[in-house]
C-alpha cells in the first residue's frame, strides 16, 4: 500500500481560552503535526507586548508567562509555516482574575457594651473588582452589604469595606463574619467565594505566655533550633526577643514569634527572653527559657602556678578547663618513659606538693564527654641544682713533677650544669671553665702544687668540691717554658653538653703559683 503522508495541522493547548490568577504561571503550546520543519510566530491581536517567554522545539512552541500580570489579559495568536508555502494560525483568549486570599477582619477599638465598634474588613488584590461583593454578618444576621459594581480599577487592588455599630452585652463573644464573593460569569476558576470570622471580645492580655523549643531545649550542636512565644492578647501584641550574654548584657535580637536558628552553635546557648507588649492595654509579659547546646569538649586549656619549671621542693597547680555540654568530665594522665600514658588523677586541679625531679615529665589533661574528647598537654621541668658530684683525680692527688693529672667530675641537675676550676690563694686568679667536667693537667710542676676549687653550678644553685694536689720531685730543668694544657670533657646526668677547650700556658717555674693565659691556637686535644 502507498504511505499516505500526514496532512499539516495545529492545535493550541489550551484550546480556545483559558482563566488564569494574576500572580501564578501561565504556558500556552502551539503544536504541529504533518510537517517536518515547522516555524512559529506569537503575537497579541492588539500587537501588545508578549509578556512572556517564547521557546520553540522541533514540532511545538510554548509561550510561557511567569508570572501571569494585568499585561497578559489579551487574545494571543500563533501563526506555523511550513515549507514556506503553508501556513496555519490559531488564537486563544487569555482571561485573568485575582482572589488570592480571605478577607482580614479588624474590630476596634475594645468592646465596651453601648459604645460603637468598627468593623473593618480587607479583601486583598482583588481582580476584577468590579465583580466584588461583600457581606458583614454578626452570627447569621447580615450586618452590611457592599458591592464595586461602578470600580474601574484596572489590576489588583485591596479592597476595604468598614462598618460600626453599637453592640450590646449580649454581642459579646459572637462571632464577626466577612464574606467576599467574587461571581463572574463564563470564568471558570474556585473559589468564587472566601471567608473569615472573628468573635467580638474586650481587649486583654498579654497572658500565659510561654516558650516552646523545637526539637527541644538541648540540641546537638549544627541542629537547627526554632523557639516560638505563645501568648493570648487582644488585639495581637508586639513580640521582641532578646538573649542574656555571658557579660551580663541584653542583646537584642528580633521582633517575631518565631526565632529560628538553622544551624545551632555553642555559642547560642544561653537565657532567651520574649516580651510580649499589648499596646491597647499597656501590659507587657516576659517568658524565658534556657538554651543549652549540646557539643563535645572543646576550647580545653591548662593554666600551671606558679609556672612551668620549678625548683625542687616547690608546689605545683596544674589546672585544666573545658567547655562543652553536658560538662566534660577531666582526668589527668601523665607520659611514661616508654612512652605510653598512665592515668594518676582525675580532677580539674592536679597538685603536686614538695616536687622531686622525679615529678617532671608529659602532663595531659583529657576533656571527656559522651560526644567527644579532646586533649592537651603541658611539659613540667623541675629544676634541681647540682647534686650527687663524684671527683676523680687520676693517677693521685699526689703525683711527681712531669706527670699528667686528670680530673674528673660528674653531677646530676637540671638544667645541666657548667663547672669551673681554679686554683685558690692565687694572687692573679685564673679561673678555668668547663662544660663537660674532665680536666686534664699536664706536665705538672712543683709549683702546681695547691687547693683547687672545682665550682659546680646551675641556674638554681652550685656545689664546691675542694681537690689538694702535692707535686713532688722535679724531671726537667726549670729555666724553660713548659706548656700546661688544660682540656676538659663532661659527664652530666641530664643535659647534653656543649664541649669546650681553654688553652693556657703556665708561669715559668720560678714564679711560685702564677698562671697566665696564652695564645695557644696551634695547640689541640
Amino acid at each position: 500500500l502507498p504511505i499516505v503522508a500526514k496532512a499539516f495541522e495545529m492545535e493550541i493547548i489550551p484550546a480556545n481560552s483559558i482563566v488564569a490568577q494574576i500572580g501564578e504561571t501561565l504556558r500556552l503550546t502551539c503544536n504541529t503535526t504533518g510537517c517536518a520543519s515547522p516555524r512559529f510566530s506569537w503575537r497579541t491581536q492588539m500587537d501588545s507586548p508578549l509578556g512572556g517567554t517564547v521557546k520553540n522545539h522541533r514540532t511545538y512552541s510554548t509561550l510561557t508567562m511567569n508570572p501571569v500580570s494585568i499585561v497578559n489579559s489579551h487574545d494571543y495568536l500563533c501563526t506555523v509555516f511550513c515549507d514556506e508555502k503553508e501556513k496555519k494560525e490559531k488564537s486563544i483568549k487569555v482571561e485573568l482574575y485575582s482572589f488570592p486570599s480571605d478577607p482580614i477582619i479588624e474590630i476596634s477599638p475594645s468592646l465596651v457594651a453601648g459604645e460603637p465598634v468598627t468593623v473593618i474588613c480587607k479583601i486583598p488584590d482583588v481582580y476584577p473588582s468590579d465583580h466584588l461583593e461583600v457581606f458583614l454578618k454578626k452570627e447569621e444576621h447580615i450586618l452590611h452589604e457592599a458591592n464595586f459594581y461602578e470600580d474601574a480599577s484596572t489590576n489588583t487592588e485591596t479592597k476595604t469595606v468598614t462598618y460600626s455599630f453599637k453592640p450590646t452585652a449580649e454581642d459579646i463573644g459572637k462571632k464577626i463574619t466577612c464574606v467576599a464573593k467574587l461571581p463572574i460569569a463564563n470564568m471558570n476558576f474556585e473559589p468564587k467565594e472566601r471567608v473569615t470570622s472573628q468573635k467580638l471580645n474586650a481587649n486583654f492580655g498579654p497572658q500565659n505566655t510561654i516558650i516552646t523549643a523545637s526539637p527541644g531545649s538541648s540540641p546537638m550542636e549544627g541542629d537547627p533550633l526554632k523557639l516560638t512565644c505563645v501568648t493570648e492578647s487582644n488585639p495581637p501584641p508586639q513580640i521582641v526577643w532578646r538573649k542574656h550574654l555571658a557579660d551580663e548584657s541584653i542583646q537584642h535580637l528580633i521582633e517575631n514569634n518565631v526565632l529560628s536558628i538553622p544551624h545551632a552553635r555553642f555559642t547560642d546557648s544561653g537565657l532567651y527572653i520574649c516580651e510580649v507588649i499589648n499596646l491597647v492595654t499597656n501590659k507587657t509579659e516576659k517568658a524565658t527559657v534556657d538554651i543549652a547546646i549540646q557539643d563535645g569538649p572543646r576550647n580545653t586549656m591548662i593554666s600551671v602556678t606558679p609556672a612551668t619549671a620549678v625548683k625542687e621542693g616547690e608546689t605545683v597547680t596544674m589546672n585544666c578547663t573545658s567547655s562543652g555540654n553536658p560538662a566534660p568530665v577531666i582526668s589527668w594522665k601523665k607520659k611514661a618513659a616508654t612512652g605510653e600514658s598512665e592515668k594518676i588523677f582525675k580532677d580539674a586541679t592536679l597538685t603536686i606538693k614538695n616536687i622531686k625531679s622525679h615529678d617532671l615529665g608529659l602532663y595531659e589533661c583529657e576533656a571527656y564527654n559522651q560526644f567527644g574528647k579532646e586533649e592537651k598537654a603541658v611539659k613540667l621541668l623541675v629544676q634541681v641544682p647540682p647534686q650527687n658530684i663524684t671527683v676523680l683525680v687520676y693517677p693521685s692527688e699526689n703525683v711527681k713533677e712531669g706527670e699528667n693529672v686528670t680530673i674528673t667530675c660528674s653531677a646530676y641537675s637540671n638544667p645541666p650544669s657548667q663547672m669551673v676550676l681554679r686554683k685558690a690563694h692565687q694572687k692573679k686568679e685564673i679561673i678555668l671553665p668547663s662544660r663537660n667536667g674532665t680536666f686534664v693537667l699536664y706536665n705538672v710542676t712543683k709549683n702546681d702544687t695547691g687547693r683547687y676549687l672545682l665550682d659546680v653550678f646551675n641556674e638554681v644553685g652550685n656545689n664546691i668540691k675542694v681537690i689538694d694536689i702535692a707535686v713532688a720531685g722535679r724531671l726537667e730543668k726549670t729555666d724553660q717554658m713548659i706548656p700546661l694544657i688544660v682540656a676538659f670533657s663532661c659527664v652530666a646526668a641530664i643535659a647534653v653538653p656543649v664541649a669546650a677547650i681553654l688553652f693556657y700556658v703556665s708561669r715559668k717555674a720560678k714564679i711560685n703559683g702564677s698562671y697566665s693565659l696564652v695564645k695557644a691556637l696551634r695547640l689541640k686535644v
